[in-house]
């Protein structure tokens, strides 16, 4: 017996998430950035198993060796070498590490601190949001890097100093998106509904306000990466941050200054390699903030 034709077919609606990575799709700019997020990804996952040399090993007759596309480059050593014979692409690649890795390290923990105090910042009243608003208004005319090197300052230079310092300069800036926007959420009509149905702080919390607070979260985020990772190279292009011999992009900089006019890739590369870093970052960053508002929307 032929099977009966659906006549009735099911029209299936597509959820909030999926109409947002339909949208993000549809993005040349942001699909291309994820892809070199992705790269980026790999690269601080996988650098010391990707990169040709050790870092820091050094080759005695390929000293300021140029890329390999040069007339005098050698194939063996593909971005060439610096003034100590290191392979720059293999301090390129361990570098994203130390640069791309932390910044996201120092994200995530001031997310989550930032977003907790700024959450429960913008659902309280009085006194405490009043003192709240004062102190943010104070820590956010400072500028982040200048914040961060007054941290380096007290607390010594180094990698591990500048990190802290660098957390503790982006949690105000998390606080801040966090408790506007909670606050804005708070004014609402639909949260008014809900607080006269009954429901307790952590029901408004999680069905009222943590769904609308994606679009402040994935900005801020993608603002805070990007200023993580330019901290963290400023911090160490001064001499504050990574110190010599670790491949930080910016420490590299830093070294490579005086070859700048005797050759030149030593500073090239390492610039690129923060410019193409942040434009990544920032392309996906947007690509997701006009794929959410327009399915809120």
């Amino acid at each position: 017996m032929p099977a009966r034709a659906n006549i009735y077919p099911e029209l299936h609606v597509r959820s909030p998430r999926e109409r947002a990575w339909q949208l993000f799709r549809q993005n040349t700019l942001a699909m291309i950035g994820l892809w070199g997020l992705g790269i980026l990804c790999a690269l601080t996952l996988l650098g010391p198993w990707l990169a040709p040399y050790a870092p820091n090993e050094q080759f005695g007759e390929a000293l300021l060796l140029p890329p390999s596309w040069a007339d005098e480059g050698n194939v063996d050593f593909f971005f060439g070498t610096d003034d100590l014979g290191r392979d720059m692409l293999s301090r390129l690649v361990n570098g994203a590490r130390l640069t791309f890795g932390n910044a996201v390290l120092v994200v995530v923990l001031a997310l989550v601190v930032g977003s907790a105090i700024g959450v429960l910042g913008g659902m309280s009243r009085g006194l405490k949001a009043s003192v709240l608003n004062h102190l943010l208004d104070t820590l956010m005319s400072i500028p982040s890097l200048l914040l961060a090197i007054i941290f380096v300052a007290m607390l010594g230079p180094g990698l591990f100093n500048t990190l802290i310092a660098i957390t503790l300069a982006l949690i105000p800036q998390y606080i801040r998106a966090t408790y506007n926007a909670v606050s804005d959420e708070m004014q609402k009509e639909y949260i008014t509904a809900i607080r006269l149905d009954g429901a307790n702080p952590w029901r408004i919390l999680r069905f009222g306000i943590l769904p609308n607070l994606s679009d402040t979260l994935i900005s801020q985020t993608t603002r805070a990466l990007s200023t993580a990772m330019l901290d963290i190279t400023a911090v160490g292009f001064l001499g504050l941050g990574a110190q010599p011999p670790r491949p930080e992009w910016g420490a590299m900089l830093s070294d490579a200054m005086e070859l700048v006019f005797l050759a030149p890739w030593t500073v090239t590369l390492p610039g690129l390699a923060i410019l193409l870093s942040v434009l990544v970052v920032n392309m996906v960053g947007e690509g997701l903030r006009q794929a959410i508002n327009e399915v809120m929307d």
